[in-house]
């Protein structure tokens, strides 16, 4: 056999039919997935201690309200543009948000003791809604705890920059 009649069978028997499986295979896939980013309808991010989470911010209505360094809550609208949402979707993909449990916290923990600071971050879909709530004093699983840190930090990083980019505006 030839040199070039090798190339194609190789290219007959193992590479078309490699790449005919994948996309049989990985079409259902990616048109079933819950979490689609033109799919997404909010971002709900609260944050505080105890039973009241004082501090929270809402992609759907932009209402974002914190409590300052001086302990009072200062009301605000901040909307989040397209990219940012696109790219927190991006990043929770990235991390596996989507996998994470509902409940970041120790078997002992308390949810609602009013000296840990809680954070609830859920994101909604069409047709799927995923939330998180992660307790700060959390160390059973180290990984996890860190990917919660990063995406919580994300999540704030980017409510923040949308809140400069409004601020100079005004």
């Amino acid at each position: 056999m030839s040199n070039r009649a090798r190339k194609i069978f190789i290219l007959v028997t193992v590479i078309i039919p490699f790449l005919i499986y994948c996309v049989v295979y990985y079409t259902p896939m990616l048109k079933n997935a819950p979490f689609k980013s033109a799919e997404f309808v909010s971002l709900n991010y609260k944050w505080g201690v105890g039973k009241t989470l004082d501090n929270s911010y809402d992609s759907a209505t932009g209402e974002y309200q914190y409590l300052n360094a001086k302990d009072s809550l200062v009301k605000t609208n901040v909307k989040l543009r397209k990219d940012d949402i696109i790219y927190l979707h991006r990043k929770a993909t990235e991390i596996g948000f989507w996998n994470f449990p509902d409940l970041i916290a120790n078997n002992a923990a308390d949810t609602l003791s009013p000296k840990i600071l809680r954070y609830e971050l859920e994101f909604k879909y069409k047709r799927v809604t995923k939330k998180v709530v992660y307790l700060s004093d959390y160390s059973e699983t180290p990984k996890l705890r860190d990917l919660a840190v990063q995406m919580k930090t994300l999540v704030e990083q980017t409510i923040n920059a949308a809140d400069d980019r409004y601020g100079k505006k005004k």
